[in-house]
């Protein structure tokens, strides 16, 4: 079979593009190797409850409900709440002078650092303004230029002379956020508190606008998953082809064809790939490719990506209880980021990653009593998300793939496991939740490993590119995000999460919707 575009993975990325190339008329197939799509957005069902698997909850930046409106879908959102704990203290964060709780709550734990607690709230206030410079508007790129003319000229146009005059200042935070902040503080803990819950070498600007982030969630009622099967039932509208359980085995750009696992070939056009990005030029057949010159760009890609590393991934542990929402509603928000000790996980020492058991043990019950968790509880935003009189919790952390390999390797992964729960129960128990194991229904953990099954993402990486890697293989210059979807690949582009630095959601909406453009511009000029 013959398609126009032949999109590979089916997460949000590859969703979008093939939402938009349906929508312009093209021939497409979406090709995804799991059961099922929406890769880190996607829910689940387990004994009446409710569960997302991936992303807690969906950040606008000026482009989630843009793209919506484009495509004509209708989702109902509830505004997402944060909340804030250190130890017995908990904050609420709804407007953007709660910045000042989260100041007092620093200062509470750390007074010896009261100066520069207020230094760097400073710094937050700064970087809150340049967030609302930088994602002011609803994207330019969802906008139709005859039927919101009016929009571009009245809001796009002044918004870009503010953005030019402030892009400057936000690439000098392209630095570590450690590094930023030692600036201003040497407090290890303090460090540890404001920044544990980051990837390592998270750039400053993107680490500290979270207060400001966490104004812009929104949760779709019915779970997340709600927005994949909003997407799926648009491409399915407009004569989009879905393929699951299809992988890709093999990919000829000189014949332009795919070969899935079972030997069905595809042949296509222009080809996106929106899947783990290691794997496409693991898959490229360089023997077909006739252009010497073709053949040594693929190669030189191939050469600075494969030993890039992938962020962090999570530990999640999934709990049913036999407690009401109101129970949790009474103590902190539907989304609540908790730390249960101000010391700091540095306390715990680095990571043991070429220990034995008994190392690795020892570090996991000190890391866990230390680190910060983020608790998503569905059913407090959308009461029909859990059984009556009754909770389910997702309870999360970043965690490293390579301890998890390495206990996987020597064979107590599922120990591994349940260390990592009991110890979690211990933290939370000793803390926030007292006597929550008496009141457990069923629980059940999810680790990288797990991640990097379900999405294939190299070592289950959430966010794509780690940012502890030099040079980063990805463009990290928004104004650049244009070329982020180019390849050096005939007729292929890329999509998602490995094509930008920071990604997220609105990335893989954004880059998503790019690589279709693109690919239907240049259909276009070809049929003329």
């Amino acid at each position: 079979m013959n398609y126009d575009v032949i999109v590979v993975g089916g997460g949000v990325s590859g969703l979008i593009a093939t939402a938009y190339l349906a929508k312009a008329g093209r021939k497409v197939l979406l090709c995804e190797k799991e059961s099922t799509l929406g890769g880190l957005v996607n829910s689940f069902e387990r004994d009446g409850f409710i569960y997302d698997g991936g992303i807690r909850a969906m950040e606008n930046s000026g482009v989630l409900f843009p793209m919506l409106k484009h495509l004509g879908l209708e989702i109902e959102f509830v505004r997402n709440h944060i909340s804030i704990g250190i130890e017995d203290r908990v904050i609420r964060v709804e407007r953007e002078e709660d910045l000042a709780d989260y100041q007092a709550l620093l200062s509470r734990f750390y007074p010896d650092s009261e100066a520069e607690i207020d230094a760097i709230t400073a710094q937050l206030k700064l970087i809150m303004h340049y967030m609302k410079v930088q994602y002011g508007i609803n994207n330019p790129i969802f906008l139709d230029m005859k039927q919101d003319r009016e929009y571009m000229l009245k809001k796009v146009l002044p918004w870009m002379v503010q953005y030019l005059r402030t892009v400057s200042k936000i690439t000098a935070l392209n630095m570590p956020v450690v590094d930023f902040l030692k600036r201003y503080t040497h407090n290890q803990s303090l460090l540890d508190i404001i920044c544990q819950h980051f990837f390592q070498e998270t750039p400053a600007f993107f680490a500290l606008s979270y207060l400001k982030l966490y104004l812009d969630y929104h949760y779709p009622l019915g779970g997340t998953g709600k927005f994949v099967e909003k997407l799926v039932a648009f491409i399915q509208a407009h004569q989009g082809s879905i393929r699951t359980q299809t992988e890709i085995r093999r990919v000829d750009p000189q014949n332009r064809r795919l070969t899935d696992a079972q030997g069905n070939t595809y042949g296509y056009k222009r080809l996106i790939w929106a899947a783990d990005l290691k794997s496409l030029y693991r898959l490229v057949d360089l023997e077909q490719i006739s252009s010497a010159q073709v053949k040594t760009a693929i190669s030189e890609r191939a050469s600075a990506i494969m030993d890039k590393t992938g962020n962090d991934s999570v530990y999640t542990l999934y709990l049913g209880v036999a407690l009401d929402k109101e129970t949790f509603a009474s103590q902190h928000s539907e989304h609540f980021f908790y730390t249960p000790s101000r010391a700091g996980q540095s306390q715990a020492g680095p990571i043991p990653r070429h220990a034995g058991r008994e190392v690795i043990e020892k570090w996991l019950q000190q890391f866990l009593a230390l680190t910060t968790y983020e608790i998503s509880i569905p059913v407090m935003r959308d009461s029909s998300l859990a059984p009556a009189g009754k909770t389910g919790l997702i309870i999360s952390l970043l965690f490293d793939y390579q301890l998890t390999r390495l206990a996987a390797d020597q064979g107590w992964y599922e120990d591994f496991k349940t260390i990592c729960e009991e110890c979690i129960l211990d933290a939370l128990e000793a803390s926030i939740y007292p006597g929550i194991r008496q009141a457990i229904l069923h629980r059940f953990s999810a680790t990288p490993l797990t991640m990097e099954k379900f999405t294939s993402n190299t070592e289950g990486a959430i966010t794509g590119w780690a940012f502890s890697n030099h040079p980063m293989p990805a463009e990290s210059r928004l104004p650049r995000i244009m070329n982020a979807i180019k390849t050096p690949v005939p007729g292929v582009y890329q999509a998602g999460q490995w094509t930008y630095s920071p990604s997220g959601l609105p990335i893989s909406i954004l880059t998503g919707k790019l690589a279709a453009d693109r690919a239907i511009k240049e259909l276009g000029k070809a049929r003329r």
